[in-house]
């Protein structure tokens, strides 16, 4: 019988000797973590705005903001007009 090993075994038994995190919360940490810096630049778009719009900022606001947020993202994103951003919201 064979068993399952996490893919990033090494970082998980890292996390659970450096933190107070067992080897379960550490595997769902790095999860997450992969899982947001898969995100595409679109997808980001989207889920950025949401979030803003839903703080009570204003599209004048909201788009310059994440335009200067997608260039200190860690996988770059292209550069992307505020037009480009608003399509991608909006169609």
């Amino acid at each position: 019988m064979s068993t399952a090993r996490h893919p990033y075994e090494d970082l998980v038994a890292h996390l659970t000797r450096t933190s107070p995190l067992g080897p379960g919360e550490a595997a769902r940490v790095i999860a997450d973590v992969l899982s947001y810096f898969s995100e595409s630049a679109e997808e980001y778009v989207r889920r950025r705005h949401g979030e803003l719009k839903a703080r009570g900022h204003t599209n004048d606001e909201i788009f310059p903001r994440i335009a200067a947020e997608l260039r200190g993202r860690r996988v770059a994103a292209p550069e992307l007009s505020l037009r480009q951003l608003r399509r991608i919201v909006y169609g």
